[in-house]
């Protein structure tokens, strides 16, 4: 990924973007208002940070971004597989349990929160159409990736050949010990799911949740992906951790849209 600093924010793009009218970035905790725990960028409205720090960091971002905050869509995260389609009678609102976004529309902004989850992002060249998806364990032994991806053939006739996906930071193996419950949920989603889970010689399992979703995005004929490998647990001075801070902190926000025609 590609790092960017402006206006004191901090945030990563996808190589493989570069070039393409597409707004994008994953956030880092760097360059806001809040206080700790949940220095600096929070944008977690529902975590117990103060709700004029969350307003002004979510101000930061989308001045940094050059981006009308009343064209910004956003959704109340519960780790489900809904996938909403969203155009511009959507601009300025807040989808109720919904975990991933499509549309169509230019200068529409998806903004999704995270703290060791995968951020997934899809865009269709071809068709002009881009998704943002929310994929912890949950979402992923619900197959929330592949789902969006479907979503956005049926809805906008996209090919899963033509889009190109990006899977960006989260918990790495290197630190997201999972128990039998969540390998057990993964078993129906992800194929040979053993293999995501590392050596188990020492009785622990390390589930590497970007190739599950990686997995689950070939499995539907998505050939193109690219993958951040920056561990939010390992890297906790510059993005949110649930399971590295004991679910006491912040979440970073991760956009996508497509530029104004």
């Amino acid at each position: 990924m590609l790092r960017v600093e402006k206006n004191g924010l901090v945030w990563y793009t996808l190589a493989s973007y570069t070039g393409l009218p597409v707004v994008h970035g994953a956030f880092t905790r760097l360059g806001g208002f809040s206080r700790t725990p949940f220095a600096d960028l929070n944008v977690g409205g529902h975590v117990g940070d103060d709700s004029a720090a969350v307003a002004a960091n979510h101000r930061a971002i989308y001045a940094a971004l050059g981006v009308d905050p009343a064209r910004v869509v956003s959704a109340r995260q519960v780790h489900g597989d809904r996938v909403a389609r969203v155009g511009a009678p959507d601009a300025g609102s807040t989808l109720d349990a919904t975990d991933a976004l499509i549309t169509d529309t230019p200068g529409l902004l998806l903004l999704l929160r995270f703290a060791d989850c995968v951020p997934v992002w899809l865009y269709d060249p071809r068709r002009r159409v881009v998704g943002l998806a929310h994929a912890g364990w949950q979402g992923t032994a619900r197959c929330i990736a592949a789902k969006t991806v479907c979503a956005m053939g049926e809805t906008f006739g996209s090919r899963p050949e033509d889009i190109l996906a990006g899977l960006g930071p989260a918990i790495g193996p290197c630190c997201y010990e999972v128990g039998s419950d969540v390998i057990e949920a993964l078993r129906v989603a992800v194929t040979d799911v053993e293999g995501l889970l590392g050596d188990r010689s020492t009785g622990t399992a390390h589930l590497d949740l970007w190739e599950a979703n990686a997995v689950q995005l070939r499995a539907v004929g998505v050939s193109h992906i690219e993958k951040a490998d920056i561990c939010t647990s390992c890297h906790v001075d510059a993005f949110y951790s649930h399971r590295r801070e004991e679910g006491r902190t912040g979440r970073f926000a991760v956009v996508a849209g497509l530029e104004e025609a």
